[in-house]
């Protein structure tokens, strides 16, 4: 921006303000008419050029040897910057007010003069300035006495009033339930809220590019869907009026997917938004973000090994010396090592060492889970097992260490295929980081008539509340007759992972915006 924006010559007339809930608001309001009446348009406008220069990257361009030698009196030759920011810190020391700005990228302290700024109204706006407001600022870079590097206004416009007073200065947005909330707020309250969410967005762009350079094509399936597949879980429900039938939101994509392997698709993957109609807590939210990945003519083991090499590179991105040292990040108490190669471990194994018998006593099972309260009347007996290794076998994993569950029952597993050495067993692995169930992957299931089959044993029996999420999908079958070649497959709860790489605890803490109870 080369020259002051100029200010149209007839401004709107004020307009009426509702009536104000709080004084403060109120005397938002005075502020923002009076600033309209020294003919400035408190809502902004674009400025000219190529906008404002990000907040990190103007304190960059700061000249100590042209700020130094402006001193001794010499030309001016000290950088000129435009830049916008919401004012987040505002002290007025009469002849010069200081604010604090902060975008995206950081902080900056701007000061407008009595005696520098360009005209006296751009003074009085600053005057009319209030915490929470957007503001456009132009002027030199300078070092004041305490350090800081400052920009000393030359200009100043508005560019958005804020009419809600922002939360108190020393406790700032600390409820949980009002972040969540009030998520806009919040992100420029809270950085680390901005931080968290900005590298969520970069592992996103770093699973596809680590995916399509190995080879992967990215595709889309409907999320609305005739019957909801691919997951045992409770779909939404909407009607579609112009046909007269009601479709579900998809609880996962992998039915589609797997019809794109039968059409010739040999390696394909889709970053997907599921929704489950179920609870909430801080690991689920109804509505979620998975990758699901298939390989043609690969298995379990081929896709263990892309999700290992994926985990490792996003992992990278947030070391603490990138391309050097140890790879472990934070993970609440532990210091999560992604660098050796991951462990792996037998379902049975893991069973037998924490619960003391084997997986196949089911007569034993079926004592220990009465014994220590486990839900397991009117479960089949596999159900109880895995109810039971829930229980006491998944917490017995060290949460630093990454690690594969392999080789889980069929009977727990139905679109999975057998294990060809032992059908018992199905050629499924679990990825468990820090506490957490991170990815299933699975040598798929390719038999048309073994997979009609487990589609009708699910649903024989089941009472009205079980089959209401139970489907059998026969156009899968039929896609399954024309020929699906063996392939493994995968799926990787993104929300999930970002918690892990940022820390954090609460899976409403990485989603933009998470499902809230209505305050009414």
């Amino acid at each position: 921006m080369s020259a002051d924006p100029p200010i149209p010559p007839h401004e709107p007339a004020p307009r009426p303000s509702p009536q104000a809930t709080h004084p403060l608001e109120e005397q938002r309001r005075k502020n923002r008419d009076a600033a309209r009446a020294l003919g400035f348009d408190p809502y902004g406008r674009r400025p000219e050029g190529d906008g404002p220069t990000p907040l990190a990257q103007a304190l960059r361009l700061y000249d100590h040897a042209a700020d130094e030698a402006h001193k001794q009196g010499h030309p001016d030759a000290r950088p000129v910057v435009t830049i916008a920011g919401r004012v987040v810190l505002l002290r007025d020391n009469g002849k010069l007010v200081w604010m604090t700005l902060r975008d995206h990228t950081g902080d900056l302290q701007i000061a407008v003069s009595a005696r520098d700024a360009a005209d006296e109204r751009t003074f009085e706006l600053a005057k009319l300035t209030d915490l929470g407001d957007i503001v456009l600022a132009r002027g030199p870079l300078v070092r004041t006495r305490t350090g800081e590097v400052t920009v000393w206004c030359k200009s100043l416009w508005p560019a958005a009033k804020s009419l809600t007073p922002p939360p108190d200065k020393h406790a700032g947005l600390t409820d949980p339930e009002l972040r969540y909330r009030q998520r806009y707020t919040d992100m420029w309250v809270n950085p680390e809220t901005a931080r968290v969410l900005a590298a969520r967005s970069a592992i996103v762009a770093a699973v596809r590019a680590h995916l399509t350079g190995a080879g992967y094509t990215e595709v889309e399936t409907p999320m609305l869907q005739p019957l909801a597949g691919g997951a045992a879980a409770r779909p939404f429900v909407t009607r579609m009026n112009a046909l007269g039938i009601d479709l579900s939101l998809r609880i996962a994509p992998e039915l589609y997917l797997k019809r794109l392997l039968v059409g010739g698709l040999p390696r394909i993957f889709e970053i997907n938004r599921n929704f489950r109609n179920e609870g909430l807590d801080r690991r689920h939210n109804p509505e979620f973000t998975m990758l699901e990945l298939y390989h043609a003519f690969g298995d379990m083991h081929t896709v263990m090994e892309v999700t290992e090499s994926l985990v490792r590179h996003c992992a990278a991105m947030f070391a603490p010396a990138p391309g050097s040292g140890p790879l472990t990040l934070p993970f609440g108490d532990h210091a999560v090592d992604y660098g050796p190669p991951f462990g792996r471990v037998r379902y049975a194994e893991l069973f037998g060492a924490a619960l003391g018998f084997d997986m196949t006593d089911t007569a034993r099972a079926r004592a220990h889970a009465a014994a220590h309260h486990v839900p397991h009347q009117g479960l089949d007996d596999w159900l109880v097992v895995n109810q039971l290794f829930e229980r006491f076998a998944e917490p017995t994993l060290d949460p630093a260490r990454p690690t594969f569950i392999t080789h889980y029952p069929a009977a727990v597993s139905p679109l999975t295929r057998p294990n060809p050495d032992d059908p018992t067993l199905a050629d499924r692995a679990d990825l468990f980081i820090g506490g957490m169930e991170i990815a299933p992957h699975y040598t798929e299931l390719n038999d048309p008539d073994l997979q009609a089959a487990i589609f009708r044993q699910q649903l024989a029996g089941q009472d009205d509340e079980e089959s209401t999420f139970r489907t059998y999908d026969h156009d899968f079958i039929d896609a399954l007759k024309v020929g699906m070649p063996p392939a493994g497959g995968m799926g990787l709860g993104i929300d999930r992972l970002v918690m892990l790489l940022t820390n954090q605890r609460s899976i409403r803490d990485v989603i933009l915006f998470p499902l809230m109870r209505p305050l009414a």
